[in-house]
């Protein structure tokens, strides 16, 4: 999610239906910090190559909107959304799609429905960073994409936030068992995307 990305759509044309859909619940629910669309625009192209999809912090689902969009016949989606208000507007917008699943809860509900050949870890923070952030061996399948979402492009390295070295970020691109990169969307948005590495022990992080 992004601070301002609901209103990133404000004069944008030609987005998949289900996405305007979405927008138009979060600007009714004056929910400001919807996914982007050049985030989305990532997200709807690596769900084609996914048979089952994970999403943390779905908001009013503008980012689930676009993964669904992109995704092939038959993929499924689960999303979770620790806000009630939020989870059950999002679960109106997928009402017609049987295979998009909203849950309300804790990120860590979305080790229930792995592991997942795509998993996007959304929603200020939830699972990318602290002392247990998601485990990608449990969550992602063998040659499975993460996406991290919403980050401020790094212009130093090590990479820097708050005037710290940012560790969230150099854990992911620097994990064992992920070969990662990150891409630059826009010139203040920029996300992690990260594959499992095949043949990889699993690790032995708890939920």
């Amino acid at each position: 999610m992004s601070i301002n990305g609901t209103a990133a759509y404000a004069d944008l044309t030609g987005v998949p239906p289900l996405v305007g859909r979405a927008v138009r619940v979060a600007r009714q629910a004056g929910f400001a910090p919807s996914c982007r669309p050049e985030q989305g625009r990532l997200l709807y192209a690596l769900a084609g190559g996914a048979e089952t999809i994970g999403e943390t912090g779905t908001g009013c689902g503008v980012g689930l909107a676009w993964l669904a969009s992109g995704a092939r016949p038959g993929a499924r989606l689960v999303s979770v959304e620790r806000d009630a208000r939020l989870a059950s507007l999002a679960a109106q917008v997928f009402a017609d799609h049987p295979r998009v699943s909203v849950i309300r809860g804790d990120w860590r509900e979305i080790y229930r429905d792995g592991p997942y050949d795509l998993l996007v870890l959304d929603g200020g923070g939830q699972g990318k960073s602290g002392e247990r952030p998601a485990d990608p061996h449990r969550l992602l399948t063998p040659g499975g994409t993460l996406v991290i979402d919403d980050l401020t492009p790094a212009r130093h390295w090590p990479p820097r936030f708050g005037g710290a070295v940012d560790r969230a970020r150099m854990h992911w691109l620097g994990h064992p068992g992920l070969d990662a990169a990150e891409l630059r969307l826009a010139p203040d948005l920029a996300a992690l995307v990260a594959t499992r590495r095949f043949g990889e022990t699993p690790g032995t992080a708890d939920r």
